[in-house]
């Protein structure tokens, strides 16, 4: 049975990686928009953010836009399998709960 992965299993955390993964490989998207698509905090999303990047399922780049800085986030091929996996976990979990 596939085995729930902590660090997406945190409710931002899943939301940030669904968000991501749904984007085509390599296709990323900026900071700010995906802060108000969760409707979360900026210092709220950054940690988070770190927590993912530490584990290496996403991917930050900053660039310069009109001479402001920017923060573009994608998932990286290893975040996207785990969430893949954790995905297919908590089906296994929905299944067993539906079979009782």
């Amino acid at each position: 049975m596939p085995e729930l992965i902590e660090i997406i299993h945190q409710p931002v955390r899943l939301r940030i990686m669904a968000a991501l993964v749904t984007l085509g490989k390599g296709d990323e998207l900026d900071f700010t928009k995906l802060r108000e698509l969760l409707e979360v905090t900026d210092g709220n999303l950054g940690a988070h953010l770190r927590k993912l990047e530490e584990a290496q399922y996403i991917l930050m780049t900053k660039s310069f836009v009109d001479r402001k800085p920017r923060t573009y986030v994608s998932a990286t091929e290893a975040g996207r399998d785990a969430f893949q996996n954790h995905v297919a976990a908590l089906q296994e979990i929905i299944i067993q709960n539906t079979k009782r």
